[in-house]
């Protein structure tokens, strides 16, 4: 346990998408945790600020606890990793049976590349000075400098109140803080919109490919093997220029061999 002030940093946990623990005396256990409780209103806010490019957007990887003391309150925050409303708002019903004990379950999301979906919700705290600072702390978190483009990610801060008021300011930094903290501490997953295309090769000549593919930085999604040879599935940025340059690359490798396959686009993760 660290002190700095009057914080007490306590837990720093990544759990896989999907997982959440809950206590067993001595440890944790992981279990699924889905539906909505009764009540629970998410408060729609629009912030300005989306990503410079919607090609491309970070999120995070599964979920991430963090917790801290700040005046005798206990601030636990939970993040994941989500692709709907549906999916934050399990999130939080899911906290609320966990930390059923708790005053207040507060939350705020992202969603979606453009970041075109953000709600909160104060949940019986002062108006303003917890849903709204946590959902800022996700708009605003850097990934790269000068880049804020965090998206699909919901954030859910459980609050155990220690008998001492904070006040409005203390309220909102503490809320800030609690998601600040626990995004510094969360592994980022970039992701970028690809064109998908497939490359075909006969057996003998499918090593030395896809092995020249990758020296030539395409990212190679997976090789399938039949009869009638291998299918080399390979992933680009979707923009134009690399697509030709690509087909170029692959004319001279297979000396004006098949035209590569298109196959759609697709979020990637790329870590």
């Amino acid at each position: 346990m660290a002190r700095s002030g009057n914080r007490f940093v306590f837990l720093s946990v990544n759990f896989p998408a999907g997982q959440t623990p809950a206590a067993t005396g001595s440890g944790v256990s992981c279990r699924r945790r889905t539906g909505r409780p009764p009540g629970v209103r998410l408060e729609g806010v629009t912030l300005p600020g989306s990503p410079t490019s919607t090609a491309s957007y970070t999120t995070i990887g599964g979920e991430h606890r963090h917790e801290l003391e700040i005046k005798r309150s206990r601030f636990i925050t939970v993040l994941r990793r989500v692709e709907s409303e549906d999916e934050a708002r399990a999130l939080v019903a899911g906290l609320r049976r966990e930390f059923h004990d708790a005053r207040h379950h507060c939350s705020a999301f992202v969603l979606g590349p453009d970041r075109g979906v953000q709600r909160s919700s104060d949940d019986g705290e002062p108006s303003g000075t917890a849903g709204l600072p946590m959902l800022e702390a996700l708009t605003r978190r850097e990934t790269a400098p000068g880049v804020a483009d965090l998206s699909d990610v919901a954030a859910v801060v459980v609050r155990y109140f220690g008998g001492i008021l904070l006040g409005a300011g203390g309220l909102v930094r503490a809320y800030s803080d609690s998601v600040s903290q626990a995004l510094a501490t969360a592994r980022l997953v970039p992701r970028r919109r690809m064109r998908l295309f497939a490359v075909r090769a006969g057996h003998a000549a499918a090593g030395r490919l896809e092995n020249e593919l990758r020296a030539a930085g395409i990212t190679v999604l997976e090789t399938g093997y039949d009869a009638g040879g291998a299918l080399i599935t390979v992933a680009l940025a979707d923009q134009a220029p690399v697509v030709e340059a690509f087909r170029d690359r692959l004319a001279a490798l297979t000396a004006g061999g098949p035209e590569p396959e298109p196959r759609g686009t697709e979020w990637v993760d790329l870590a």
